[in-house]
């Protein structure tokens, strides 16, 4: 049980942090603190926070754990306001898409004070944002990976893996390097060809019939499309090294498929078809890890 959650950024995710702990019985009070006022005014008529806080500062004051949920372009400009409110026994997490830069920024900004930071990914959210749509359940049966330091406090650590696992997330730990490359590959990519491709289909001058015509295939694979630009102009620049590697991989894969059609190679176009199948058939299978790379 924590005595008060500090709740830096009132949006989707910390939202349903803070509703998480409240329904587990886990937190007796929770501050929050957003940018914009109305945002936190909203917050505290929903419930989702007790108490509106006038800034970062005022939201880790008296509290025992705080949870950073921020762009991570400004991951560093909040460890600023926040440094001298970083104590230890105080856990505090972040829920960025991308760990080495949010790693980096803190170790420039907590210095003697990172042990008490436990970088954290859950692997949840929605297309849609805002604080209207929190919802308590929305880390259930989701993974959550945590990137300690060699800094960290290894109680922190375990503290930060028994919060999350309370609220129904399988706690996974890696280096901030080894996350950020295999997110690359599962999530960072995808966003940049789902948006590749609305946008290559709104400038075809038949572009709007065409997606009169869509049906369930299209809606699963541009789903992803609709995610905050915001939230996502970040993460691709902030991982844009992983993700360019993994874009250059995808481009050799497509140009592959592309030349068996431009031969008329039924067999082989076939085989690298069947390929794909099989992987994807063998993750349906196997959804959970145990990843740990540290």
């Amino acid at each position: 049980m924590f005595n008060q959650l500090g709740l830096i950024g009132c949006g989707l995710m910390g939202g349903s942090f803070a509703l998480a702990l409240k329904k587990a019985g886990l937190v007796k009070r929770v501050v929050g603190y957003s940018k914009s006022p109305s945002t936190v005014e909203k917050a505290r008529r929903l419930g989702v926070i007790d108490v509106a806080a006038e800034s970062a500062l005022l939201a880790v004051s008296g509290s025992d754990i705080v949870l950073i949920a921020v762009p991570v372009a400004a991951s560093e400009g909040t460890f600023k306001s926040i440094r001298h409110l970083v104590n230890p026994g105080v856990l505090f997490m972040d829920v960025g898409s991308t760990k080495r830069d949010v790693v980096d920024a803190a170790r420039r900004v907590l210095k003697e004070r990172l042990p008490s930071f436990v970088p954290a990914h859950p692997i949840a959210g929605r297309e849609v944002a805002g604080i209207e749509h929190a919802d308590p359940t929305l880390y259930q049966g989701r993974k959550v990976i945590l990137t300690p330091l060699h800094q960290t406090d290894p109680t922190l650590v375990q503290k930060a893996t028994d919060v999350w696992a309370a609220v129904g997330c399988q706690v996974l730990k890696m280096s901030p390097e080894h996350h950020d490359a295999a997110f690359a590959a599962v999530s960072h990519l995808p966003h940049l060809l789902a948006f590749a491709y609305m946008n290559a289909m709104a400038e075809q001058p038949a572009g709007q019939e065409y997606l009169s015509l869509a049906g369930p295939g299209f809606r699963d694979f541009s789903r992803i499309a609709a995610s905050d630009p915001t939230i996502w102009r970040d993460i691709l620049l902030s991982n844009r090294e992983e993700i360019l590697r993994q874009s250059e991989a995808f481009r050799r894969a497509l140009e592959e498929l592309e030349r068996q059609m431009r031969d008329w190679n039924g067999p082989e176009l076939q085989t690298l078809i069947e390929s794909a199948s099989t992987s994807r058939s063998q993750w349906q299978l196997n959804p959970k890890s145990t990843v740990s790379r540290l």
